[in-house]
């Protein structure tokens, strides 16, 4: 069985001062903004093979460069949904479903996630209906559904080191089956910036 699976990137518009805050004291308001940008570019830059449509849900208006790389890649641009980050996750995968079998989610502060990462994804959900990316943090950087419920999204601590271990629980509640992928790492702190600049993304790249 072949299923058609839709790609979901949640990003926030890069607006200085409004974007990866916790960077700020490294890197300044508009320095944090660059690389928001620039992990934006990366994420949009992923093969799209394997997917029947990509859209990007963003928290508010793009610019006209991100306009611009958004439709060289062949990306829809979307504005996210209003709730807390749960609801928007929801109500994103709930519309994927409604025209595709199964849906992929992803931020774009993952950079070591790849072409390879999104196949591996890709053929777990053609074995169970959940598969979760996880992240060193305790949280997850991809979510891949062939259904869904709202018990998934509900009343999570978002941004803490218990939202992938909930997560699991609940999805085990269900009784649906689950697989795992790697671990992987995301940009939140300053401590992430040597990490960046080893893969050659840096401010001055």
């Amino acid at each position: 069985m072949t299923l058609s699976i839709s790609l979901h990137m949640l990003a926030r518009s890069p607006i200085p001062g409004r974007v990866k805050t916790r960077l700020i004291p490294a890197l300044g308001e508009e320095g944090a903004c660059d690389m928001q940008r620039r992990l934006l570019a990366r994420a949009l830059a992923l093969p799209a093979t394997g997917f029947s449509q990509r859209f990007v849900w963003l928290d508010d208006l793009p610019d006209p460069e991100l306009e611009e790389q958004a439709e060289r890649h062949g990306w829809t641009l979307v504005e996210q949904p209003a709730g807390d980050l749960g609801e928007r996750m929801r109500r994103i995968a709930t519309l994927g479903l409604v025209a595709s079998d199964a849906v992929v989610l992803i931020g774009n502060d993952c950079p070591a996630l790849d072409g390879a990462y999104l196949q591996a994804a890709r053929e777990a959900l053609h074995l169970q209906p959940v598969v979760i990316g996880p992240a060193e943090d305790g949280g997850y950087v991809l979510l891949g559904l062939r259904q869904i419920d709202p018990t998934l999204f509900s009343h999570l601590p978002w941004g803490t080191d218990q939202v992938l271990a909930l997560t699991r629980q609940r999805v085990e509640q269900l009784g649906w089956g689950l697989q795992l992928l790697s671990e992987l790492w995301d940009v939140d702190r300053p401590e992430d910036l040597s990490r960046l600049a080893s893969l050659g993304i840096t401010l001055d790249s």
